[in-house]
């Protein structure tokens, strides 16, 4: 705890005048003490606020300046000079000096006894070692109940919060499993991830950037689950370190659930899931169960798998319950014969699917089309559901995981079926068109394509050609009557456009 100098000049009663060195009345203080010896550097740790008289100040201005010198290098936040007894005022070459190294140096009017000084720094830390305890009182009933009610995204986001830092919780190979407010650059994961490993519980460092590190391992006996990070500006208080603990045990425990629980809890989020995809009655309490697969900004994904066989959906079941265990994660997943529907989080993106199928084997990771949903809140998880089962369908076999906003302008292209269609309709109504340029050297599709993009806007249609509109009307009125059909009917504009894309594509 400590209070800046600039806060003890603000105290009114104190009547403190800073005489010197105004560029350091941000230091720190920490505690404050009367001495007059000649030489206390040796006893001096830093952060000290020194009260003097000047009563064995050395007469001579070399001399002053070297104490005030080795004031500053010893650490001292700020020197009171008390005034009216062996000095009147502030020596000036004291001030000059404090000026030089930014140390202030403050006037102590003679009414003001050192000891007031000393209970008001004292008086301060104490209200701050209570107002910090009363934090910590307070935080730990919201990271036990962050842990029972949202995992461990819960409990790290709490003790964030708490600390005022950027927390992490790594798995065993340094993998980010969580992280709030926001994840750092890859260079400060790099940086991080080379110092685990080491043996020790617990250790402390300053990164190159300067910010304080400090890593747990979360273990329990001989097993270890991961590591808890805390990043901050400066070093934990102690208060901090309690909450760290804290937080760490209460990980610790959510790790090691006995399996049993952890599977019945997984079923009851199987069941809420299907109740809300398939059954028709009251889904009130299903909801309210649902609502923990949520990120943070209450946003879900929804995530398909589409196996070939009854066998490798039960596989591909395993390995996703498998992972999301191990990152301590609540599992919300629905298999119906060989596709598997699992509920994310909205911040769940496709590199975190990647890493979600990745213990599936070559073989069967062959046999399977995956698709993502976008980003839905969770009283639209049903849309979401759908949307992935599009993308799977739309994903190739054994090909990367298909995100629902990749397919957005191509989604009728995306199935045989349609395309099969569109193909079709090309032959019949563009061929033609290809068929009488090659012949006669005009431009007729390209016109045509231009003007259906340009949704029948002549003007605009035409500056894409390079044409004057009257030309591009006669262009459109030749297409007409080669494929006899009628291009004011917008219906008609739409199945050419497909049909040019689809042929083109």
């Amino acid at each position: 705890m400590t209070i800046a100098v600039r806060w003890m000049l603000a105290q009114p009663d104190l009547a403190l005048e800073v005489k010197g060195g105004h560029a350091g009345i941000g230091r720190e203080i920490t505690f404050a003490h009367a001495t007059e010896l000649i030489d206390p550097f040796r006893w001096l740790t830093g952060g000290e606020f020194i009260l003097t008289t000047g009563i064995r100040l050395p007469s001579t201005t070399r001399e002053r300046e070297r104490y005030l010198r080795m004031l500053d290098a010893a650490g001292v936040a700020a020197v009171g000079f008390g005034t009216g007894l062996s000095y009147p005022e502030v020596p000036a070459d004291l001030v000059s000096v404090a000026d030089e190294l930014g140390l202030p140096l403050i006037e102590v009017p003679l009414p003001t006894p050192f000891a007031a000084v000393v209970k008001r720094v004292m008086s301060r830390l104490a209200e701050q070692e209570y107002e910090a305890v009363l934090r910590a009182s307070r935080a730990q009933p919201r990271m036990t109940r962050a842990v029972i009610a949202g995992g461990t995204a819960a409990t790290v986001r709490e003790l964030a919060i708490a600390t005022s830092s950027t927390v992490l919780l790594l798995d065993v190979a340094g993998r980010v499993l969580e992280n709030h407010p926001t994840m750092p650059d890859d260079d400060v994961i790099e940086e991080l991830q080379s110092t685990l490993g080491g043996g020790a519980s617990s250790s402390v460092a300053l990164a190159q950037s300067g910010a304080s590190v400090a890593v747990q391992q979360i273990s329990v006996g001989r097993t270890l689950h991961g590591y808890l990070v805390v990043i901050s500006p400066s070093s934990l208080s102690y208060v901090d370190q309690i909450l760290l603990g804290h937080a760490n045990s209460l990980l610790a425990l959510d790790f090691e659930k006995p399996a049993r629980l952890r599977a019945t809890q997984d079923q009851l989020n199987s069941h809420a899931l299907g109740l809300l995809l398939t059954e028709d009655r009251d889904p009130a309490p299903a909801w309210e169960q649902i609502r923990h697969a949520a990120d943070a900004d209450g946003m879900v994904r929804g995530l398909t798998v589409l196996a070939e066989t009854t066998k490798r959906a039960l596989r591909v079941e395993f390995e996703i319950a498998s992972f999301m265990n191990i990152a301590g994660r609540q599992l919300f997943l629905r298999k119906n014969d060989d596709r598997v529907t699992v509920l994310l989080r909205g911040s769940d993106d496709v590199e975190f699917v990647r890493a979600l199928l990745c213990g599936i084997s070559d073989s069967d990771r062959g046999a399977l089309r995956v698709g993502l949903s976008g980003r839905r809140v969770v009283a639209a998880l049903v849309t979401a559901v759908e949307q992935s089962q599009l993308c799977a369908s739309a994903a190739e076999l054994g090909g990367e995981p298909v995100e629902f906003a990749s397919l957005t302008g191509s989604v009728l292209l995306a199935f045989s079926s349609t395309r099969e269609v569109l193909n079709t309709l090309a032959e019949t109504m563009i061929a033609p068109l290809d068929d009488y340029d090659r012949e006669n050297g005009t431009e007729l599709l390209s016109s045509l394509r231009a003007f259906l993009e340009s949704n029948g806007h002549w003007e605009a249609a035409a500056v894409t050609v390079g044409v004057h509109r009257h030309t591009l009307r006669s262009r459109m009125a030749k297409v007409e009557s080669l494929i006899d059909c009628r291009l004011e009917v917008a219906r008609v504009r739409a199945e050419l456009l497909l049909a040019i894309i689809a042929r083109q594509s």
